[in-house]
């Protein structure tokens, strides 16, 4: 109720500032910028009742009685308009300033978010990876390592794996499990892809081994480190 107000009022403002500068326009409309000079400058109201004008600082009754000067007087006219522009270039400059600013913090927004999500998500790539009877060997494999913070896991799994639901886990070195999610391997472009949803936060840092089977079958373990 208050924000339908107060917004009632913005609009009531904004159009009796428009009806006062299209009453000052009408005015300044007749060309008079050189036809009645005034080198004494008598009579003119000065360049602080201009500028109060030119801003809408200065309610309508009391701005009408320097009307008839402003449309007899060229000097003031010419202060008056070039008051106007400048106002006018000033506030574009502020719209663009501020656009600038806003743009700027958005970008940084965006990018500390596609950051974020980037730390979330993680790839584990265990194709050069060959199993026998549940014991991988990795030619030239670098270690695999996930980051506590990884929600996204993404598994390449080992050349000839099949698709279809997997168990996925980690151990300590005592063979308990710290996690134990399931999940469905499908077939991407050349590889079998599991993809799971994981929650590493509780987990210290530190080696330990994740464990991948289907249903039925045993576990096939591989060392990976947390950090």
């Amino acid at each position: 109720m208050l924000c339908e107000k107060a917004s009632e009022r913005y609009l009531r403002d904004q159009e009796q500032t428009g009806k006062n500068e299209e009453r000052i326009l009408e005015v300044l409309s007749k060309g008079l910028s050189t036809e009645f000079p005034n080198p004494e400058r008598v009579g003119c109201p000065g360049r602080a009742t201009l500028e109060a004008m030119a801003s809408h600082r200065m309610p309508l009754s009391e701005a009408d009685k320097w009307l008839d000067h402003l449309g007899s007087c060229s000097p003031c006219f010419q202060e008056f308009t070039a008051i106007r522009s400048k106002r006018r270039t000033h506030r574009r400059f502020q719209w663009g300033g501020g656009l600038a600013i806003l743009l700027a913090v958005l970008a940084l927004f965006l990018g500390l978010r596609r950051h974020h999500a980037g730390n979330e998500t993680a790839v584990l790539d265990l194709r050069p990876y060959s199993v026998s009877r549940g014991e991988p060997s990795a030619s030239g494999q670098t270690s695999l390592r996930l980051g506590r913070g990884t929600k996204h896991l993404v598994v390449d799994l080992p050349i000839g794996s099949k698709e279809g639901s997997y168990d996925l886990a980690l151990l300590n070195d005592s063979g308990s499990e710290l996690l134990h999610v399931g999940g469905l391997a499908q077939l991407g472009t050349q590889v079998v892809v599991l993809r799971v949803e994981v929650n590493l936060a509780g987990v210290p840092p530190g080696s330990y081994l994740l464990a991948l089977r289907q249903p039925g079958l045993e576990w096939t373990r591989f060392p990976v480190g947390v950090y």
